[in-house]
C-alpha cells in the first residue's frame, strides 16, 4: 500500500488507488454527481478559465500562508469541508481526517452524519473544529447535536442549506449505494472482489451514525439512500428565521454552507452568520448550477467586506487555491481532495494529500512572487 501511495503526485492518482481498493457502490457516492454531473465537472474546470500572472525578483525564502477564519489562526489557506460516512470509505474515517488536520494546523469538519462522535472528537484532537449541521424535521435531534457542540466546544457549526431535497445522485441508482451497505445482485460480485474492504467493514468497529443513532433509525439500522434521506429526514421549510433561532442558540460563529447568490450572501450577514460557503455540495445537488469559483467576485465584491467568505469545490490543486484567494475568498475547503486520499488509504493518505497540497501553495505563492496571503488579489489573474 505505502510503496503504491508514494507514487500519488495529485488527485487523479488518489482517485484511482481509491477506486482500486473500493466496491463500485463506495466509490461511486464519493465519486459521483446529480444528473449529468454538469455542475460535478464545472467545479474544477472553472478554474482553466482563469491565469494567474506572476510577478518575480521578490525575495520569498521565507513565506506565511496563514490566515483567520471563523474565529481561528490556520495555517494553512485550506481546510478539510466536513463530509458524511467516512467509516464507509476507511476503517479509519474522520479520525484519520482528524489527526492530518492537526498535523498542518488547520480547519476540520464532522458531518451531522459523521461516523464517530462530537465527542470523541472533541476528546481526541485538538485541531479547530466545524460541525456541519443538518436541519432535520426531528427538533430534539437538531437540538441534541447543537447542544453536543456547545457542551464539546467546537469552534463553528456550519448549517448546510442546499440539501432541502436529495439531488437526482443517479450514480447510487445504478449501483444501489445505501447506508449501511447492503447487498444486491448488481453489487455483489463488487463487494466480493474488494475483500479487505469487506473484511474492515465487518471485522472492525461497527458502522454507526452516532449523533442520530438515539433519534432516528435511518441511515444506521436501516438503509436507505442519501438522496431519499435528506428527502425524507430533513426539514423542508427550513427558512431563514430557522436560521436565526440556531444562531441564537448556539452563540459562536455561525457559517452557511451552500450560499450560491448575492442575495443569499447579504441576508446571511441580516440573520448573524460570520462566514459563508460559497458551494453547490460538490456538484451532487442542482445539476446546472455555477460553479463556486465563477460566483465568488460576484459574492466577494457584494459582501467580502462584512463577512468571512469561503470557495468550496473543485479545489483539486494548489494553484486552484490562490486563484480563490486573488479573487477575494479568505480561504478555501474541499470534499473529494482528501476522500480520494482517506479511500486510498487512511491516515497515510489524508496527510499526504494535504502535503502535497502545502507543497503546491507555497510552492505556487513563491513562483507568483508573494510572501503572505494577503498579497494576492485580482491584479495577479486574468480570465479568458
Amino acid at each position: 500500500m505505502f510503496r503504491r501511495l508514494k507514487n500519488c503526485h495529485n488527485s487523479k492518482d488518489f482517485r484511482s488507488l481509491a477506486k482500486q481498493r473500493l466496491p463500485s457502490p463506495i466509490f461511486n457516492y464519493i465519486d459521483g454527481g446529480a444528473d449529468d454531473e454538469i455542475t460535478l465537472l464545472q467545479n474544477t474546470k472553472s478554474f482553466e478559465n482563469c491565469d494567474l500572472v506572476p510577478n518575480i525578483l521578490k525575495s520569498v525564502e521565507e513565506i506565511d500562508t496563514s490566515v483567520s477564519v471563523m474565529g481561528k489562526k490556520i495555517n494553512l489557506p485550506l481546510f478539510f469541508s466536513p463530509t458524511a460516512l467516512q467509516r464507509l470509505f476507511h476503517h479509519q474515517g474522520e479520525r484519520a481526517v482528524a489527526k492530518a488536520a492537526e498535523k498542518y494546523g488547520t480547519f476540520f469538519g464532522i458531518s451531522s452524519l459523521a461516523t464517530v462522535s462530537i465527542e470523541e472528537i472533541a476528546k481526541n484532537y485538538n485541531s479547530p473544529k466545524m460541525f456541519q449541521l443538518y436541519v432535520h424535521k426531528d427538533k430534539g435531534l437538531n437540538n441534541s447535536m447543537i447542544e453536543k457542540c456547545i457542551e464539546n466546544n467546537f469552534d463553528a457549526i456550519a448549517v448546510t442549506v442546499d440539501t432541502i431535497v436529495g439531488g437526482n445522485r443517479e450514480r447510487d441508482f445504478y449501483t444501489g449505494f445505501t447506508s449501511p451497505p447492503k447487498l444486491t445482485l448488481g453489487s455483489m460480485i463488487s463487494f466480493a472482489t474488494h475483500p479487505s474492504w469487506g473484511l474492515n467493514y465487518l471485522l472492525r468497529e461497527k458502522f454507526q451514525l452516532p449523533q442520530l443513532q438515539s433519534h432516528i433509525k435511518e441511515g444506521t439500522n436501516v438503509t436507505v439512500s442519501v438522496g431519499d434521506y435528506f428527502t425524507s429526514m430533513l426539514d423542508q421549510n427550513m427558512n431563514w428565521k430557522t436560521i436565526e433561532d440556531i444562531n441564537k442558540k448556539w452563540g459562536k460563529h455561525l457559517c452557511l454552507k451552500g450560499i450560491m447568490s448575492v442575495e443569499d450572501a447579504k441576508k446571511a450577514i441580516d440573520v448573524g452568520a460570520s462566514t459563508i460557503m460559497v458551494s453547490n455540495h460538490g456538484g451532487r445537488q442542482l445539476d446546472g448550477s455555477r460553479a463556486p469559483f465563477d460566483q465568488l467576485a460576484e459574492i466577494v465584491d457584494a459582501v467580502g467586506d462584512k463577512i468571512d467568505v469561503i470557495c468550496d469545490g473543485g479545489i483539486r490543486r494548489g494553484t486552484h487555491v490562490l486563484k480563490a484567494l486573488s479573487v477575494g475568498a479568505k480561504a478555501c475547503s474541499g470534499g473529494r481532495m482528501y476522500l480520494y486520499a482517506l479511500a486510498a488509504a487512511g491516515e497515510a493518505g489524508v496527510e499526504r494529500a494535504m502535503g502535497l497540497m502545502q507543497e503546491e501553495i507555497e510552492r505556487g505563492m513563491k513562483l507568483m512572487g508573494c510572501t503572505s496571503i494577503n498579497e494576492l488579489g485580482r491584479h495577479n489573474l486574468r480570465f479568458r
